[in-house]
């Protein structure tokens, strides 16, 4: 265990408006009249629909199937008819539809027959594979699936309940009111990526989830300590500075050990979950339950804010109504302040890597001022986690300059959004990066797609002269042979042929049309 606590480059204090949704227990929303389940969830492409218009299906039914080693399962959230299979647009700053499947509750709410799995009897290989099948993903917004961090061998397990951006606190009253099964889910995670011990990283702006998590620990449940012993897990206070929540600063604050920029933390022997990614993974293996709903916190300009219980696919606008949204509303934000994006259309349903919706109006968030020339005041440098130079990269990307961006580590930035909070010129830096990000991928299709063209051109042109020679390669074979068997037979063959033909000529002469004398 872990005998003080480091720290990492740069951060920021925002407000954390934290208070304004955390007091109120988690709660159920009423099912919708539609749910829209999209079938891409994650962020390894969609999944295969298994169902048809028509179909009657159960709660946590599998309606869309896994497509390859690296794809999650899609289930239905409650038991009804599928009403449409389209496409619907996604919670994403583009817009974008995605393949979709509509179903129409019957209001039962039946479950499939649950299949739970003891993981201490249970092979490795089914537990992995039961928590692809559940259609878990990480549900601290990067939607990875889960499987494929949980095929992984370990030391160290990091449990992320750190939950540092503004307004969120679907993670804190998770904790608060489930840490049993997260203590559980994380020991089971444990169990599969061998870790020897589990830390567990909560900021200190959140006293009752850090007591509720060490209460669990001293109270584990008896398949829990089958899988890791209490002593073997820890929670540890963080100081509350964003973005501790981020993977690689939660490690460094936890270890000690900063990731570079080109490495993984997998490479020092460590792997880190969201405390909802633990939750479910318990709840898909000891009760069978595969990935249906999620808690998303939804606060701003409403009436009732709180975290809610709400089925996978269930309609942004549905979701918003039930919680009353006030007037003045300008905009809706998916995720928090820093890192979230404007949704472009309140059609878009609820999918598993969203866990915030914040009603903004003007007083709330008021608009930013214009933007201004930049001053190289380094301010930006100063408060990058990771230790870019944002103001290097946003010469780079204004100017369209992008292997100076790509050169100055562009991909490796989070879009945290620490630059743009603290730059005095208002420049919205992380939208800077995130055009150049596009432009740069756009432009890796082209030369591929050019590559690809080239590579079909150029086979093209080989298999032709390949053809070419093998023809005259033939033809050279026959020529030979034909000399070789005229070589053979000696010239008194010529010779026969020779009258032979002459022999055939008067017939030639007699078969032939009569000249113009004759017919005269």
């Amino acid at each position: 265990m872990i005998s003080r606590l480091f720290s990492f480059r740069g951060g920021i204090k925002p407000d954390s408006h934290k208070a304004e949704s955390s007091g109120a227990p988690i709660s159920h929303v009423p099912l919708p009249s539609r749910l829209v389940v999209l079938l891409t969830q994650g962020s390894q492409g969609a999944a295969r629909t298994i169902v048809t218009v028509g179909d009657k299906v159960l709660k946590g039914q599998c309606i869309g199937e896994a497509e390859g080693v690296a794809g999650t399962a899609i289930h239905a959230p409650t038991s009804g008819t599928v009403t449409e299979i389209g496409r619907y647009p996604m919670a994403h700053p583009s817009g974008l539809a995605s393949p979709a499947i509509v179903i129409e509750p019957d209001g039962e709410e039946r479950w499939i027959t649950h299949e739970p799995l003891d993981p201490a009897t249970a092979s490795r290989e089914d537990l992995i594979l039961r928590i692809q099948a559940s259609g878990i993903v990480g549900m601290g917004g990067a939607t990875f699936p889960s499987h494929l961090k949980a095929d992984s061998e370990i030391e160290t397990l990091v449990i992320n309940g750190a939950e540092c951006e503004p307004w969120i606190t679907c993670d804190d009253r998770l904790m608060r009111e489930r840490a049993a099964h997260i203590v559980t889910g994380s020991a089971i995670l444990a169990h599969l990526t061998g870790a020897r011990q589990v830390l567990v990283g909560i900021e200190d702006n959140k006293p009752e989830a850090i007591a509720a998590m060490r209460a669990a620990i001293q109270d584990m449940e008896p398949v829990a300590r089958k899988c890791l012993g209490a002593d073997k897990m820890n929670v540890i206070a963080v100081p509350t500075l964003y973005p501790t929540g981020g993977e690689k600063q939660l490690v460094s604050v936890l270890t000690g050990i900063e990731i570079a920029p080109d490495k993984r933390i997998t490479d020092f022997g460590i792997q880190c979950f969201n405390v909802a990614t633990a939750h479910a993974v318990c709840r898909a293996l000891l009760h069978g339950e595969s990935m249906v709903s999620r808690i998303v916190t939804v606060t701003g300009n409403v009436e009732r804010p709180g975290n809610y219980e709400t089925p996978l696919g269930m309609p942004v606008s549905d979701l918003l109504a039930f919680c009353g949204v006030k007037s003045g509303t300008s905009r809706v934000l998916m995720g928090g302040p820093m890192m979230g994006f404007t949704l472009p259309s309140l059609d878009a349903p609820i999918a598993k890597g969203c866990n915030c919706l914040i009603a903004a109006s003007n007083e709330l968030f008021p608009l930013p001022p214009p933007e201004q020339p930049c001053i190289r005041c380094g301010s930006c440098a100063s408060a990058c986690p990771i230790g870019l130079q944002p103001f290097e990269l946003y010469w780079a990307s204004r100017a369209k300059n992008l292997d100076s961006a790509e050169q100055h580590h562009l991909f490796t930035c989070m879009e945290c959004g620490c630059c743009a909070y603290v730059c005095p010129a208002h420049i919205p830096l992380v939208d800077y990066f995130r055009f150049a990000k596009s432009e740069i991928r756009a432009r890796n299709e082209e030369r591929k797609t050019a590559e690809q063209a080239r590579t079909r051109f150029e086979f093209r042109s080989f298999r032709l002269e390949r053809e070419k020679t093998e023809k005259a390669a033939r033809l050279a074979a026959k020529a030979a042979e034909t000399r070789a068997k005229a070589a053979s037979e000696g010239d008194s063959a010529l010779i026969a042929a020779a009258v032979e033909q002459a022999k055939m000529q008067p017939s030639i002469q007699d078969n032939a049309a009569p000249s113009h004398d004759q017919q005269t």
